[in-house]
């Protein structure tokens, strides 16, 4: 598969490569600088001014755009109306409309789409499905998320120029947390009320979004029923984390919250003991959570099985667009995936702006 790189901040961190698979044919990005730095990482001596003109490239299989997250959506369009299997950072679309869009061209062209949701393939997270899929956690209870990345102000204005980082709306940016019960149990989120926080900074009084808030903070119904509350934070006295936690009837697995954390397990008891306040109770178990290097296992071609960004998660996503393609199979974020880990941001901002309205979630599945 020959494969065009689009965009040289994020686009550099991947390992196309490597793949046994997999040529990169040409990279492209608007600044000169960042093309060669494409060129350097990935040994292409190929490359364009804009996406639009590599997309016309008959030699490029697919693309991967990691471009700013307004244009994901023009810039999917585009390449699946040229012809090119399309892998794109995170989130799939801004709103509603391009989310439809988006869909109807992936249907219409019958290429391939996945989304680079990093989360789906952390460490953690691969061991989390393990223990799933073998029915580990018993029934389901209740789900939580964070993704608290405070200090992103430094990226809001780089040369003199706002990028779309400026003021972005958290709830806008949702798949690091979605995915964590999206891209487990496939559940879909159904319904949300969401609260954000602001504090009237400049930053927040004028931005292209029209957004008032640092940080969102929403409670979701999933189609099983169950809540799943997700907060995401832009600013605060908070410590970095990209987490999630299942609570299960037979086993609960709970990921660090960042610094001076650990990950762990718990697991339904059977010895009684007496808490705090003298009353028996059955003690339930906190084990370790077992840190295992899936990236050293055959779960990846030879040459891949190394570490690489957002724990482990990059040779992943790099091999499995790959793979699905090479051996025409469903990637584990398709469209639907995609859309099912987007949209719910999308309607629990709108919800924040609403103080909180309960707003129902359109589905996008078949």
């Amino acid at each position: 598969m020959r494969i065009g790189i689009i965009g040289g901040g994020f686009g550099l961190s991947f390992q196309f490569h490597e793949h046994p698979d997999c040529i990169v044919e040409a990279v492209s990005d608007l600044d000169p600088e960042r093309r060669d730095a494409l060129m350097k990482t990935y040994h292409c001596s190929k490359s364009y001014d804009s996406l639009e003109q590599l997309i016309k490239d008959p030699h490029v299989d697919a693309v991967f755009i990691a471009t700013g997250a307004p244009d994901h959506a023009k810039h999917v369009i585009s390449s699946l109306n040229a012809g090119k299997h399309v892998l794109c950072a995170v989130p799939a679309a801004m709103n509603l409309d391009e989310c439809y869009e988006i869909l109807e061209t992936v249907k219409k062209t019958g290429l391939t789409y996945m989304m680079a949701e990093t989360s789906v393939w952390r460490q953690s997270m691969i061991t989390v499905k393990k223990f799933y899929n073998e029915k580990a956690f018993g029934n389901f209870m209740s789900y939580a998320a964070q993704y608290n990345h405070p200090g992103l102000e430094v990226l809001y204005v780089i040369n003199g120029k706002k990028t779309w980082r400026y003021a972005l709306p958290p709830m806008l940016y949702p798949t690091h947390c979605t995915s964590f019960v999206v891209g487990l149990t496939r559940e879909r989120l159904t319904d949300v009320s969401c609260i954000g926080w602001g504090d009237n900074d400049p930053i927040l009084l004028k931005n292209a979004y029209n957004n008032p808030f640092w940080n969102e903070s929403a409670l979701f119904k999933t189609s099983n029923g169950l809540s799943f509350p997700v907060e995401i934070n832009w600013k605060g006295a908070i410590r970095g984390a990209e987490r999630g936690e299942w609570h299960g009837d037979k086993m609960s697995a709970i990921m660090s919250h960042g610094e001076m954390s650990s990950s762990v397990f718990v697991k339904s008891g059977q010895k009684i003991v007496k808490d705090d306040g003298g009353f028996n109770i059955t003690e339930n178990i906190v084990e370790s959570f077992p840190e295992t290097y899936w990236w050293k296992t055959d779960m990846l071609p030879e040459p891949m099985r190394h570490d690489s960004g957002h724990d482990g998660s990059h040779c992943f996503i790099t091999h499995e667009f790959i793979d699905s393609i090479i051996n025409n199979h469903t990637p584990e974020v398709d469209i639907y995936q995609a859309l099912a880990m987007t949209v719910p941001g999308i309607m629990a901002h709108q919800s924040a702006l609403k103080g909180g309205e309960n707003i129902k979630i359109p589905s996008f599945d078949l």
